[in-house]
């Protein structure tokens, strides 16, 4: 019996999906729960399972192609069945038995051909200064039956004394407009208005139009054409979708931008310090962002109306805080999420994150670890950089931005010093966050940088 494997719906947004490898070729034995092909979705790239077994026989999508949800990607059979894919020979025709001939009745025997079209009438064009003789025995054009009947030669007399066939009463075979029906009318003043498309003569001549205003179409300017060495990058399910979020969440969502500077100094020694402690016991790294994301946890519990997010005709403030870590990956940035953070100890954050961070670059987060965010935090603070402002991700109210950490002079006591300085910037949702709960905010996420030892205990 054939089965038809089909796009699953591998996260809440997913709409459609690219199969980016198969991992089973046709011909294999698939088994319950074997990997038979990675799929990226809006989300992620990760590895879809088999819920039947059996022998792929047919790949319907190749790599690289779309499907929606639902859409046959392949079809298992049984082993010993033949190709399900293939539909079996079709019958040869039977050769027809000959009937006598019938006899065919007389009215379909003798048939006109289809009649043309009647042409439509359109006003006459002024005739030539020579042109053959048109008598009164010329054919009629044919014309719709809703249309006025005229002999052509009074036609063009009437066009010529401009009269108004409308308003004449034929005198020939069916009430036909002839000759003497036209001269008629013209001796006695019967004449048609002027055609709207022939001139009018008038005393003085009518005002000319007013100029139009050329008004330059507020559109962006032609992509320059395609030059040697370009080459065209098709958009992947993720970019897509990143693109999609990020130009609704810029205007959809009225940002503001704090910035704060906090001495980084108090940080870097405790980090030092949990270090050399956890090399001994169980061997874990803390990293400077492990540290931060425990105190922008501690800030929002200190601040809670920031843990929201706009709903139209409310504000919903999250019970939970969902921490998303903002994850570089080939095709783009992903945001997994540690859930439930308030709860977890700096150590479990540190390895849930790097856990997070490992499998998604290798694509292999599951779609429901990037739901829960309430907030999200972007350190770009390895690559060199000393601030930014980051695009709040919908429909969170808030976005934190690290920079690196920077030695540079500071002043302390009246003294230049040197000093450990780190650059932390907060976008904001202002329809959520007004500027001096944003301002509380960031605040306390540079105090607690500053004094680590509060966010510990």
């Amino acid at each position: 019996m054939a089965t038809h494997i089909e796009m699953p719906k591998l996260s809440d947004t997913m709409t459609e999906g690219t199969v980016v490898r198969w991992l089973k070729s046709v011909g294999d034995q698939v088994e319950i729960g074997d990997e038979i092909a990675e799929i990226e979705t809006d989300k992620a790239t990760m590895a879809m399972e088999a819920f039947d077994e059996g022998i792929l026989a047919e790949i319907l999508i190749e790599e690289g192609a779309k499907a929606e949800i639902g859409a046959t990607l392949a079809v298992l059979r049984d082993e010993g069945e033949g190709d399900p894919a293939q539909a079996p020979p079709a019958a040869e025709p039977e050769p027809a038995i000959a009937e006598p001939a019938q006899p065919v009745p007389a009215t379909a025997q003798v048939s006109d051909p289809p009649a043309e079209p009647e042409p439509v009438l359109t006003e006459p064009a002024p005739a030539p200064a020579v042109s053959p003789q048109v008598t009164e025995d010329a054919p009629e054009v044919s014309a719709a039956s809703d249309r006025i009947k005229a002999s052509p030669l009074a036609r063009k007399l009437a066009s010529a004394h401009g009269v108004d066939l409308a308003g004449l009463t034929g005198s020939g075979p069916g009430g036909r407009i002839v000759k003497k029906d036209v001269e008629k009318a013209a001796n006695s003043g019967a004449v048609a208005p002027a055609p709207e498309n022939e001139p009018k003569v008038s005393a003085s001549p009518p005002p000319a139009a007013p100029k139009p205003v050329h008004v330059p179409a507020k559109s962006p300017p032609p992509a320059p054409s395609p030059g040697a060495g370009d080459h065209r990058v098709e958009l992947s399910s993720l970019r897509r979708i990143i693109a999609e979020r990020l130009l609704t969440s810029k205007t959809t969502i009225p940002h503001f931008y704090l910035h704060a500077e906090a001495d980084a100094a108090p940080l870097m020694e405790i980090r030092r310090q949990i270090n050399v402690q956890a090399e001994a016991t169980h061997g874990n790294k803390y990293t400077v962002n492990d540290l931060i994301l425990k105190a922008v946890i501690g800030a929002l519990q200190a601040v809670p109306s920031v843990n929201a997010t706009y709903q139209g005709d409310h504000i919903l403030q999250f019970g939970e805080i969902g921490v998303s870590v903002a994850v570089a990956v080939e095709d783009g940035l992903v945001t997994p999420v540690v859930r439930n953070a308030a709860a977890k100890s700096l150590l479990q954050i540190s390895k849930e994150v790097k856990d997070l961070a490992n499998r998604a670059r290798d694509g292999k987060l599951l779609p429901n670890e990037f739901d829960g965010g309430t907030i999200t935090v972007s350190n770009l603070g390895a690559y060199g950089i000393e601030s930014f402002d980051a695009i709040i991700n919908p429909p969170q109210a808030a976005i934190i931005s690290v920079g690196s950490i920077v030695e540079k002079a500071v002043v302390e006591n009246g003294e230049i010093v040197p000093g450990l300085r780190l650059n932390l910037g907060l976008s904001c949702d202002h329809r959520v966050v007004d500027g001096a709960v944003g301002a509380e905010f960031l605040s306390q996420v540079k105090k607690l940088i500053e004094k680590p030892a509060l966010m510990l205990v």
